[in-house]
């Protein structure tokens, strides 16, 4: 069993209330808007972590870290990226590749606003954190924990923080 933590949209905010949940999983997955490669390195200082860049990121970050990146966690498919969309309503870049090759589990960011729900037709589980840093519109700050145990995605926990 791997114990995750997700987030995104940090926008270069990073505090100790964030890296104590960290300290709590196995991996942190970032699903892009970084704003900060401080945000990273804080993390990576303490656990692994998959990235993603997003669309306020620099040439450094973009250097750093993939626009998408698709892997394997335990027998779960996994897709992050920053701008993806929902089901029924998933963005024109990856739109075609979703229906062709879905992933499992589908995560992205940028609209802060947290989201999970299934995609029946392709049969996979969308995830986007919402925004953890204090930039932007939302009226809380939030991130996403949970389990992956071989092919099962389960102990969800949504953590919530004010602005």
């Amino acid at each position: 069993m791997t114990k995750i933590l997700l987030l995104s949209d940090t926008h270069g905010y990073i505090d100790n209330n964030i890296l104590k949940y960290v300290k709590q999983v196995d991996e942190v997955w970032h699903a892009g808007d970084i704003g900060d490669l401080k945000v990273t390195d804080a993390i990576k200082s303490i656990k692994p972590l998959k990235a993603v860049y997003g669309n306020i990121d620099d040439h450094k970050i973009r250097v750093e870290f993939p626009e998408n990146n698709r892997f394997m966690c335990e027998d779960v498919d996994v897709w992050i990226t920053h701008i993806g969309g929902y089901p029924g309503a998933y963005n024109m870049r990856v739109r075609e590749a979703i229906k062709a090759h879905p992933p499992k589990l589908f995560i992205c960011g940028h609209s802060h606003i947290l989201k999970v729900m299934p995609d029946k037709k392709l049969n996979l589980l969308h995830m986007n954190p919402g925004a953890i840093g204090k930039h932007g519109f939302h009226k809380a700050r939030t991130m996403l924990r949970f389990t992956v145990d071989g092919q099962k995605i389960d102990n969800l926990e949504v953590i919530e923080f004010k602005r």
